[in-house]
């Protein structure tokens, strides 16, 4: 699929996985871009040398300028600069692996210039899905799934027989480090314990949301919009080893599941490639090493972000938005220690109820919504 790559959070966990595809595959990088860590994506630069580079802050962008002048590297900058980059014309292919909602305004700008988007940025479908999908078919883009689960569903799907009937889509969660704590266990703990992930490396604010199971909500509703299915349609298992990364039933109650080893560089690759596959870096996936695997029913209760988030898409309109918006600045308020752990669930189920409904929306208003949810979090804490 890709020949001419642009990637958008290279430094990142995603994006520097992707780069280690890129070396395998021999692609071409028209752009990186990245939020402030201008120290790797110089190393970046130099290595892949890029027609061009942003960063979204602006201090760290001027110092990269600096730091590359010697190269024939384009530095960019701002939230601008980064829309830029995704919209670069020479490249085919974006691979969005930003953080939150913030990668939204990219994606549309790479499907108005009709580039597939390899999507690892979950946040574009759950704040923006109707219209995200509507340009995608409007120009004719491709929308392929980097995140282990639903590009494991999208992977059971190829080998569907057209008669064949879906019966739901089976998403796995790994259930993250407070697998099995009541609330009374969860009500005290601290970032540091949020942040020890049992199976993935991610960054701060997913693994977070790993850890409330919010990130598994949010993949729900990605879920609705990738693959047409109603919410009813997708049901949620705990997998604590993250060897099936997610499953699909026909209406003859046959399962049919993806598994692998816990690597995004299956997923990556399949996306970038697809629909070829080719060898990947990583290792062979030996069931006998795991010797069990064990499922479990989420709990909604404890984890009370996982409901929330199937609330919100059965709501539709821009409640799942809503949801979203709620949840990064809880998420960045309990990183900041100000508030406690159980507060992420109250303070998004805050944001839904003072929701109003709004099933026709403009990408403004995506964003509009986004700062009301957000403005209610702060206001709840502060007054």
């Amino acid at each position: 699929m890709a020949q001419k790559l642009t990637i958008l959070g290279s430094t990142g966990s995603i994006g520097t996985q992707a780069l280690d595809v890129v070396d395998m595959r021999g692609y071409e990088v028209i752009a990186l871009t990245a939020d402030s860590n201008y120290k790797l994506l110089e190393q970046q630069i130099r290595k892949y040398k890029p027609k061009y580079a942003a960063l979204s802050n602006e201090d760290a962008a001027k110092t990269l300028r600096t730091l590359v002048a010697d190269t024939s590297t384009t530095v960019l900058s701002g939230k601008e600069g980064v829309i830029e980059c995704a919209a670069a014309m020479e490249s085919d292919t974006v691979l969005n692996s930003i953080v939150g909602i913030a990668g939204l305004a990219p994606t549309m700008a790479a499907l108005e210039e009709k580039k597939d988007i390899a999507l690892a940025n979950k946040e574009t479908l759950v704040a923006g899905g109707k219209i995200v999908m509507e340009k995608a078919r409007e120009n004719g883009c491709a929308i392929l799934p980097v995140d282990s689960e639903h590009s494991a569903i999208f992977q059971c799907l190829q080998g569907m027989n057209k008669k064949a009937e879906l019966k739901s889509i089976i998403l796995t969660a790994s259930g993250g480090p407070f697998f099995g704590k009541s609330r009374d266990e969860l009500k005290n703990v601290t970032v540091a314990q949020a942040l020890k992930h049992p199976n993935w490396e991610m960054g701060a604010k997913i693994t977070v949301d790993s850890a409330s199971m919010m990130n598994k909500g949010l993949e729900l509703i990605e879920a609705v919009w990738l693959f047409g299915v109603s919410p009813d349609m997708i049901d949620i298992v705990v997998h604590r080893e993250s060897i099936i990364h997610s499953l699909i039933e026909y209406n003859d109650n046959s399962v049919i599941a993806q598994l692998g080893v816990p690597d995004m560089r299956i997923p990556i690759q399949y996306a970038l490639t697809y629909p070829e596959r080719y060898e990947s870096p990583v290792k062979k996936l030996n069931l006998w090493d795991y010797r069990n695997l064990t499922f479990y029913k989420p709990d909604y209760e404890t984890f009370e972000c996982l409901q929330l988030c199937r609330e919100a898409i059965k709501k539709g309109g821009l409640y799942p938005c809503v949801a979203n918006g709620a949840n990064e600045m809880a998420n960045e308020l309990f990183r900041k220690g100000k508030i406690g752990f159980l507060e992420i669930a109250e303070k998004v189920r805050l944001a839904l109820e003072r929701c109003d409904k709004k099933d026709n929306y403009t990408l403004s208003d995506v964003f509009d919504f986004d700062e009301m949810a957000r403005s209610i979090v702060r206001e709840s804490v502060n007054s």
